[in-house]
């Protein structure tokens, strides 16, 4: 029998399914196709349906697809002057995660899929990954620098589990003697532990835990397939016992929703072990706008209007702020305040110290290397 897929078309109101919780999924529709294709998708049933259907001939699950993404080079370069590297891998398109504010959402648009439940229900694998990125580390005008690894999408998302994508590209690097970050949610980056420790004794790995709240219902209907907040902290104690420089980065804070938690997730962070901290604000950039506002209201209806006005404070009335600078931090009173109140936090716990300079082991490929961490 051929796999089944999901059949999204242009079709009438009528057809189509409401919009609802599915299990284990953040998105509660299937409805927005992107900027790039017809302007209005939705989810129908038919022989060839992902829906599990239960007593009630009612929808209660949806099942996950694995495509294969053809890719020609792995490595992406970035020149944004927000974040700390300039190079990234992302072994995965979409994320079985399911994180209703991942900013990674809008991408699934350019394979003419949703950002909504197709981005968490197609997943895009690349299996010639390891081998593309010894190509280019063997290139002999390749020159090493920061690279991060699952940035996009999380590099270990459930699939990684049979698909060892990312414990292949790890194998690669360490050859190499590569520098590479990792940011996760994920309790799968312990498997990897025979292979990362031995590469940070070398200056070569770091990894940080986001955190984005530490209330276990609101992280499961949030981003259903991540591990819990506990499970993330403990990994955050295992790595440190294991020497891996680990930090935690609390993010996205959802300004009426997860805000208050700011110096409640710093302090069970110090108290596990990380040794930095950081935050960043939610963003809602393209379709997230629309699929972030339906979850809010049919999940948390009595205080929607309130986290969608706040959000507005801190991007100028808008839900989203695309320029460089502030996009990450939000601007206004709310916003500053926010900052505020991080500040005393990383220094009420001791986190606000300068970041450790560390020389990794010369690259392999020849050509010099790079500090891991900057000052």
């Amino acid at each position: 029998m051929p796999i089944p897929r999901l059949r999204t078309q242009a079709i009438t109101d009528e057809n189509a399914l409401p919009d609802r919780v599915r299990k284990g999924r953040g998105a509660v529709s299937n409805r927005l196709s992107g900027r790039f294709d017809a302007p209005d998708r939705y989810e129908s049933v038919d022989e060839w349906s992902q829906v599990d259907w239960g007593e009630d001939d009612e929808p209660q699950q949806v099942r996950t697809i694995l495509g294969v993404d053809t890719a020609r080079k792995i490595i992406s370069y970035n020149q944004s002057p927000d974040v700390g590297f300039n190079r990234s891998i992302n072994p995965y398109k979409g994320c079985e995660h399911g994180c209703i504010y991942c900013f990674a959402r809008p991408t699934h648009a350019y394979l003419d899929l949703s950002p909504g439940l197709d981005f968490e229900t197609r997943i895009f694998r690349k299996p010639d990954a390891a081998k593309l990125l010894r190509q280019e580390l063997s290139h002999p005008k390749y020159v090493p620098g920061r690279l991060a690894l699952g940035i996009n999408t999380d590099a270990y998302q459930p699939t990684e589990r049979t698909e060892k994508l990312t414990r292949a590209l790890l194998e690669v690097l360490s050859e190499f003697n590569h520098p590479v970050h990792i940011v996760t949610k994920s309790a799968l980056i312990l498997r990897d532990l025979d292979l990362l420790a031995p590469m940070a004794a070398r200056g070569l790995f770091s990894a940080t835990l986001s955190i984005t709240t530490l209330d276990r219902h609101l992280s499961r209907v949030m981003e259903p397939r991540a591990a819990t907040p506990q499970k993330r902290l403990d990994t955050v104690r295992a790595l440190k016992a294991a020497g891996i420089p680990i930090s935690v980065l609390a993010a996205p804070m959802i300004p009426g929703l997860t805000d208050h938690e700011l110096e409640a997730i710093v302090k069970a962070a110090a108290e596990a072990g990380a040794e930095r901290v950081g935050y960043s604000l939610v963003r809602l950039p393209h379709e997230i706008r629309l699929l972030f506002e339906d979850w809010l209201r049919l999940n948390f209806p009595d205080r929607a209007d309130k986290v969608l006005n706040h959000i507005r404070q801190c991007r100028d009335g808008k839900l989203n702020d695309a320029h460089f600078g502030s996009r990450m931090r939000g601007t206004g009173p709310f916003a500053e305040l926010m900052a505020q109140r991080f500040a005393l936090a990383i220094k009420r716990h001791g986190l606000d110290g300068p970041r450790p300079r560390i020389e990794p082991a010369p690259f392999k490929g020849g050509n010099p290397q790079m500090s891991l961490f900057s000052d």
